[in-house]
């Protein structure tokens, strides 16, 4: 009997794959031009199929981000990029993942669609920084445009300050969308704002009666926040995934690098085990800047060995009432049931 297991993975470092690896410019380190493009976007399948393919070989699960990181006012604007464009990019790039999706459906048990959201300003420090409210505001076009193109969740990149990451759980509250949020860190472990992981986090859950699915931490070496996560408090298992950098360096020097630090795989691997023990909630794994499909495939490894489920491959856990069941047959295409692996009452030790 073939078993599955309980861990999730997602893609790499995208926009640092896409220039270094298959040498192609991106401006303003933008990938989601790409899903327009009649050439790249082929490129563009073929990048995630890479990381399909791992979670199939290794019985994962898999979410399937969207490349639109990048895809908002400010930064389509300066990309000539009109409002009705972006909505419209921003769908597309959704339809063409849930086609990957639909490909992939009878080999992989449980593929969500998230659709990425990135920082307004600059996704390694603050300038100026917006309130909740509106933070909110500026977000809702990709949030309502996710909406409309029927994610199963929204997810926030590399945010650098709690207010708006806030402002778009809120939006995705409204429109009634699941929501991760993910952070990146300093060298200190702290955010660019100075904030701490705990207090980013317990304000939200605060604020939103602990809305999002859960948090992640992208952008940032395992190295840089291990020693912050050395608690035994309750905050960090709201913490249940992890994107990291390939490189130990600081955003300072990845942000002038010339060329493309992918680290030390073996030791990337080492450290997300520690990071396993560390995290009891820890199950969605893959990468950030730097890192690409041999990078996951090594952290996969590296965890994955203590972290298999005793359920067969037609079965998945589902909170009922707050309590877990088997569920069986679930729907390949919708993948609603499947959601609930994703919740915090599911993303339990087994």
């Amino acid at each position: 009997m073939k078993k599955i297991n309980n861990i999730i993975l997602t893609d790499g470092g995208l926009e640092t794959d896409l220039i270094f690896n298959h040498n192609i410019e991106l401006e303003h380190f933008a990938a989601f031009p790409l899903v327009e493009d009649h050439i790249h976007k082929n490129t563009l399948k073929n990048y995630y199929k890479d990381y399909l393919e791992v979670a199939k070989d290794s019985k994962t699960g898999f979410i399937l981000e969207s490349p639109t990181w990048r895809a908002n006012l400010d930064w389509g604007l300066k990309l000539g990029y009109t409002k009705e464009r972006l909505i419209a990019v921003n769908k597309l790039a959704i339809a063409q993942l849930a086609d990957l999706r639909e490909t992939y459906s009878k080999d992989i048990q449980n593929i969500f669609v998230s659709g990425q959201i990135g920082p307004r300003g600059d996704g390694y420090q603050v300038n100026t920084s917006m309130s909740y409210l509106e933070a909110s505001d500026y977000h809702n076009l990709q949030v309502q445009a996710f909406k409309e193109a029927n994610v199963d969740l929204v997810t926030a990149i590399t945010m650098t300050y709690s207010e708006e990451a806030l402002g778009i759980v809120k939006s995705t509250e409204y429109h009634n969308i699941p929501v991760v949020i993910s952070f990146t860190v300093e060298l200190d472990g702290k955010l660019p704002s100075g904030e701490s992981l705990k207090e980013a986090i317990k304000k939200i859950d605060n604020e939103t009666g602990e809305y999002p699915l859960y948090y992640m931490i992208n952008c940032a070496h395992p190295t840089h926040f291990i020693a912050e996560l050395e608690t035994d408090e309750a905050w960090k298992n709201r913490i249940q995934g992890i994107r990291a950098n390939a490189s130990c360096k600081s955003h300072a020097e990845l942000d002038e690098a010339l060329e493309l630090d992918k680290g030390d795989k073996g030791e990337l691997g080492v450290l997300h085990k520690k990071l396993q023990l560390l995290l009891p909630e820890l199950k969605v794994y893959g990468g950030c800047c730097g890192t690409d499909v041999s990078h996951v495939t090594t952290i996969c490894n590296a965890i994955r060995m203590d972290s298999e489920s005793l359920f067969t491959e037609s079965e998945v856990l589902v909170p009922i009432n707050d309590t877990l069941i088997v569920q069986s047959e679930m729907d390949p295409k919708s993948n609603k049931e499947g959601l609930l692996i994703l919740t915090k009452n599911l993303l339990t030790s087994n």
